[in-house]
């Protein structure tokens, strides 16, 4: 067997980010995680269910080497006793299940949220590897490259181009649906390379390591919503989650997701404490024009200049988008790109959209009513009715 994850560095930075504080904050939560595929695969993803029972023994055998905890405890924002804890965690067999079910793949974790909660992008990057092992890969490398060339092409050609007060900065987010590993490890180092004026960083904490990166990432919707089932009133559990990660950074890490339960929602709960408190705000659905207006007329609203602030966008972005949307706000604040499957598997094969979303916590249901209805993951409808009645979200 060819192990798909080496390193349990391979992953994103936010997953640290959240561990720690769920470590800190709320280490009894029990959780369930639910692996999903949102589209129509080539093959049925069952075919894979022997190899990912076989990947995620290799992954269960695996522990934080010495390297690689002094590099995790070389950041200000990682405290000691977090560190200590890495230095004994190793994934536990028990908490992770995985089975064919007709032609669907079913996988579940489930258990203390501080020994399940880090599995997420390392299942996601093992299914997607041994999902387009099976194809040709010599000709996925060539068109890779081609469209990779491409790439650096269409950001040299936008480096001609008038600059805006804010510089247009990109980071690599394309961890979990990636081609496989050694492809994103080509695509970082190759946009570290030739266009270092535009490329400041990536999720992924190994090649952030190896490459010389910043990594890059705050927090991500499984943090908010285990805030759901956490004994605060469920209209409070925004603000409870916010204020836990301010106390917990105090300063750092300060960029806040705000599709949990929607933008308007969200920002009925971002008041001057929390908006003076944190750096910026995360697009991840719906209309991102639409949302950065709402941000900038939010910050407007508080007296809050906002070229002291960043917009960070993340939703299914290529460099057209991401260009487009930096040439309309780039004058009016600072703006981030976070560009996912287009940067690490651009190569011509239909990807995979799979997700291994939170569903429960501490055997109670958790949802999100995103931007993008799509992206809802729920199957408490009762529940929904109710969180929607809470945040005055339409159904």
């Amino acid at each position: 067997m060819q192990p798909v994850i080496h390193s349990l560095l391979d992953t994103d930075l936010y997953k640290f980010t959240m561990w720690q504080t769920m470590l800190h904050r709320h280490p009894q939560t029990q959780a369930e995680y639910t692996f999903v595929c949102r589209n129509e695969p080539t093959y049925p993803l069952a075919q894979l269910v022997d190899e990912v029972n076989a990947q995620f023994d290799h992954l269960c055998g695996l522990s934080f080497r010495a390297d690689e905890l002094a590099y995790l405890g070389s950041w200000r924002f990682m405290k000691s006793d977090f560190i200590d804890f890495l230095r004994i965690f190793h994934f536990q067999r028990e908490f992770i299940s995985a089975r064919a079910v007709g032609d669907q793949l079913e996988i579940i974790a489930s258990g203390p949220q501080v020994h399940v909660m880090a599995f997420e992008i390392y299942v996601l990057a093992i299914v997607n590897e041994l999902y387009f092992r099976r194809f040709d890969q010599t000709a996925a490398l060539r068109e890779g490259r081609q469209r990779l060339a491409a790439k650096i092409e269409h950001l040299n050609r936008f480096a001609t181009t008038p600059a805006l007060r804010h510089p247009f900065e990109f980071f690599d987010f394309g961890v979990r649906r990636r081609f496989s590993g050694d492809w994103q490890r080509e695509v970082v180092a190759t946009f570290k390379r030739e266009v270092p004026q535009f490329f400041k960083g990536c999720s992924n904490v190994l090649y952030a390591r190896d490459l010389d990166l910043v990594p890059i990432g705050t927090m991500a919707h499984e943090y908010l919503q285990t805030y759901q089932t956490l004994g605060v009133r469920l209209r409070d559990f925004q603000r409870a989650a916010l204020e836990d990660w301010v106390q917990e950074y105090r300063g750092d890490l300060g960029t806040a997701l705000t599709d949990v339960v929607g933008m308007d929602a969200f920002l009925a709960d971002f008041d001057l404490y929390f908006a003076k408190l944190f750096d910026g705000l995360r697009h991840d659905s719906g209309d991102p024009v639409l949302w950065g207006e709402k941000a900038l007329a939010h910050y407007e609203k508080l007296r809050i200049d906002a070229h002291t602030k960043r917009l960070v966008f993340s939703d299914g972005l290529d460099f057209e988008r991401s260009i487009a949307l930096y040439q309309h706000f780039a004058d009016r604040t600072q703006c981030g790109f976070g560009i996912g499957t287009n940067l690490t598997n651009d190569m011509g094969l239909r990807t995979l959209h799979i997700v291994m979303k939170l569903t429960h916590a501490n055997r109670q249901p958790v949802a999100k009513l995103s931007d993008s209805p799509g992206k809802l993951l729920c199957d408490d409808d009762t529940f929904l009715a109710y969180l929607r009645q809470v945040f005055k979200v339409d159904s």
